[in-house]
């Protein structure tokens, strides 16, 4: 519910996405963002294990979960261009399905994106603390979590800088990484023998584990596309957020198909689909076969800066998706409020709060309360999915049928809508069929449970004092 109090000049309660006298984003700084969520542990890591599944076959899980993720980017892009909203995702399924769907996937959202942040300035930390002995990781864990939430209260515009320039060195990364492994297989790296094409079709053929290791590997993969969904929150920070949408999901549609399928192609031709050290560290694994010097500390950092890209965009993300929901009474009013310069500074702290708390966590139970929580979210990114796709079916036939004539469109609606659909139902029953997977399943159907029972219970507690408020009697 809205707070009662009077709002003091700086900290005025504004509808979202609309601050006062805000800096905005400007397009580049949407489209690295996006690029900074989803681009980090799951490709650079995450990758090696779908390789270790399903061999070469891998590109085919990729280019599956890529098609998905990308139609799904492009019906998300269709909402958030015809109705700019720090809320999103949110804001359209309350529309479509009705305020219990809007606050259940507002508010699981949020929980996911807040103990990723944790997770992330974790494994910074982690990875920072054996770079250089003697630093205690929970005190590096500390310093990461306090200077980017200095960075998001700085607001949208210096934080769209910063990330911009921080995803740009993940991005040339990645492309000096492609550049590399082109030249490697067409043998022109001096004292380096080309492997050609045989890694691809050798050692147990292109598929040698089947149609099962494609299936494996697209489970492990789908998830590396988490965070993609972020470009349309960053949106309604910008100036013209129905125009710059359309350009910035395409943009970023491009992009992720060049830097996840092209990575992993360079990864599967280059070596051995069964490399232990392709498994647990592809990157490093095709440098130091390219006999690039200061492979694993030039990856470590390139890891770090991925890792602390994806927390800045998503604590960004997670403090307009928790002001998006106060603003519209859906979690306390408090959190719906904006600073000077149009930062929900309360928002950002709220977010961050499950940081400080996995700093202390870590320092007690390092190898198993975060790993746990993680477990738990793992899967929402699905649930989240799956409701965008239902909503824009939903919207887009209202708008049709009102005859709104939209700027930015879904492909070859509804065929392809239902098509992602389908995409979708099929990986989560294909989830159940692997053991880590359903474990994440049915844990994040407990969580949907309980968040959908809060939302309804909470919109009932606040129908019940409107009426008390205007007098009308209960039903």
């Amino acid at each position: 519910m809205p707070s009662s109090a009077r709002p003091s000049s700086t900290d005025t309660a504004l509808p979202a996405g609309e601050p006062s006298g805000a800096k905005k984003m400007q397009p580049r700084h949407l489209v690295l963002m996006s690029l900074g969520s989803a681009i980090g542990t799951g490709l650079f890591v995450g990758s090696g294990e779908g390789i270790a599944a399903a061999g070469p076959a891998v590109l085919i899980s990729f280019l599956i979960a890529g098609t998905m993720v990308i139609l799904i980017m492009r019906m998300m892009g269709e909402m958030a261009a015809a109705d700019p909203s720090s809320g999103a995702f949110s804001v359209y399924a309350e529309k479509a399905l009705g305020r219990t769907a809007g606050t259940t996937v507002g508010w699981m959202w949020w929980f996911q994106i807040v103990i990723v942040i944790a997770a992330e300035a974790t494994a910074a930390a982690a990875i920072v603390a054996s770079l250089v002995p003697g630093v205690e990781q929970w005190v590096l864990a500390l310093a990461f979590i306090i200077v980017f939430t200095g960075v998001n209260l700085a607001g949208a515009a210096s934080l769209g800088e910063f990330e911009y320039w921080f995803a740009i060195l993940k991005v040339a990364a990645i492309i000096i990484f492609l550049g590399v492994g082109v030249a490697f297989v067409a043998g022109l790296l001096p004292g380096v023998e080309s492997p050609g094409t045989s890694n691809l079709f050798h050692n147990g053929g292109f598929m040698p584990n089947g149609l099962t290791g494609v299936a494996s590997g697209l489970l492990l993969v789908v998830f590396a596309f988490g965070g993609t969904e972020i470009i349309t929150i960053a949106a309604a920070d910008t100036e013209e957020p129905s125009k710059n949408i359309a350009g910035a999901i395409n943009s970023v549609i491009w992009r992720i198909l060049v830097f996840y399928i092209g990575s992993v192609l360079v990864m599967v031709t280059v070596l051995p689909w069964d490399s232990e050290a392709l498994s647990t560290g592809p990157f490093v694994a095709v440098l130091h076969a390219a006999q690039v010097p200061g492979a694993d500390t030039v990856m470590a950092v390139v890891i770090v800066i991925a890792l602390l890209s994806a927390m800045n965009a998503n604590l960004y993300g997670a403090s307009r998706m928790i002001y998006s929901l106060a603003e519209r009474g859906r979690a306390p009013g408090a959190l719906g409020r904006l600073g000077s310069g149009g930062v929900p500074r309360r928002a950002v702290l709220a977010s961050v709060v499950f940081g400080f708390i996995a700093v202390v966590l870590n320092y007690l139970y390092p190898d198993t309360v975060l790993m746990i929580l993680l477990n738990t979210v793992g899967s929402t990114c699905l649930v989240v999915w799956g409701i965008s796709i239902v909503s824009q079916i939903i919207l887009r036939r209202r708008a049709e049928a009102a005859g709104v004539e939209l700027t930015f469109k879904m492909w070859a609606f509804p065929w392809l809508s239902y098509f992602a659909l389908a995409l979708l139902a099929g990986i989560v029953v294909l989830g159940f069929f692997d053991p880590d997977v359903r474990v994440q399943l049915l844990a994040t159907a407990a969580l949907s449970t309980v968040l959908v029972l809060l939302a309804w219970s909470f919109e009932r507690r606040t129908a019940a004092k409107g009426r008390a408020a205007s007098g009308t009697p209960a039903e």
